[in-house]
């Protein structure tokens, strides 16, 4: 007899391994990009608008409102505002420190989303999240002892890269609470372009060009937004549909392995022992804190 759960959940794990690999290309896409990071941070947010409108256009609305008033249309665009504020930010720290760091240190939002309930909705942390934080801990400072520019640029970017961390926990937490009001497609629609816009201004000012002047760099940018961005996220979307939250935890491993692996065979960025070792660590100590989570 055929059959159909082990069907759907073989498709969910191929969707999901499928999400989290398109995903872990994006810091190679990034690099590749003619354009600087905060401009490719808004085309990666503004092309997304073709397939999120396509695909909205065609399922209906589950949710219970649509924004009415100048406040509602604010509040379904927070989520939006801080997502162009952590891309931003990790598209400078992927320029300024490795792809492997860069793509390793933003994944450990889940710590800061399990930080925030503690300090702000007092909910009192379990032992496994205090294991967690301190796996993570030390994780960080095996990896930075075996950098040799510790004083120098290299740590500048990942200081960015955890504060892109922290913005993204933020982000996650303004998502499930519009979640509770408004529809999926309603919110990533209304937060993407929100995010656009708001990146313009500091494009505009920061670096020379905004529009990339060969076919090779806009198929980069459709690549990054279309596949790593829309592409990754909807399969990932569709998986937990038919799997366990907990199985999300493979794509915060996945990426940063699937990061670290182009990033050596694209751009020659060879791990040291300490930073294998140190990657390593926090990798358990993210998929420690998902644990927490789910």
């Amino acid at each position: 007899m055929h059959d159909t759960k082990f069907d759907q959940t073989r498709a969910a794990l191929l969707a999901l391994l499928s999400g989290g690999t398109l995903i872990g290309c994006s810091p190679i896409l990034v690099r590749l990009s003619e354009l600087g990071p905060v401009s490719t941070a808004f085309w990666q947010l503004a092309l997304a608008l073709i397939p999120l409108l396509l695909f909205s256009a065609r399922e209906a609305a589950t949710g219970t409102e649509k924004p009415r008033t100048p406040r509602d249309a604010l509040l379904v665009s927070l989520p939006g505002f801080l997502l162009a504020a952590e891309l931003t930010s990790w598209h400078i720290s992927l320029h300024m420190t490795s792809v492997a760091n860069a793509t390793l240190l933003v994944n450990i939002a889940p710590i800061f989303v399990s930080l925030y309930c503690w300090l702000f909705l007092r909910q009192r942390p379990s032992r496994l999240f205090v294991v967690a934080l301190s796996i993570t801990i030390a994780g960080l400072v095996i990896l930075k002892s075996g950098s040799l520019d510790f004083g120098g640029g290299d740590l500048k970017g990942d200081v960015a890269a955890i504060f892109a961390a922290m913005l993204y926990a933020a982000y996650i937490l303004a998502l499930a609470k519009m979640r509770g009001r408004f529809s999926t497609s309603t919110i990533m629609i209304w937060s993407s372009c929100a995010g656009a816009l708001s990146i313009v201004p500091f494009a505009r000012f920061s670096e020379p060009a905004q529009l990339p002047v060969t076919m090779v760099g806009w198929t980069v940018l459709f690549a990054l937004s279309w596949l790593s961005q829309a592409g990754g996220q909807s399969l990932i979307t569709y998986a937990l549909a038919w799997s366990p939250a907990t199985l999300s935890s493979l794509t915060l491993l996945l990426q940063p392995v699937v990061a670290a692996i182009l990033a050596w065979f694209v751009m020659g960025e060879v791990p040291s022992l300490w930073q294998g070792i140190g990657g390593s660590i926090v990798l358990v100590g993210i998929w420690t804190a998902r644990r927490v989570q789910n």
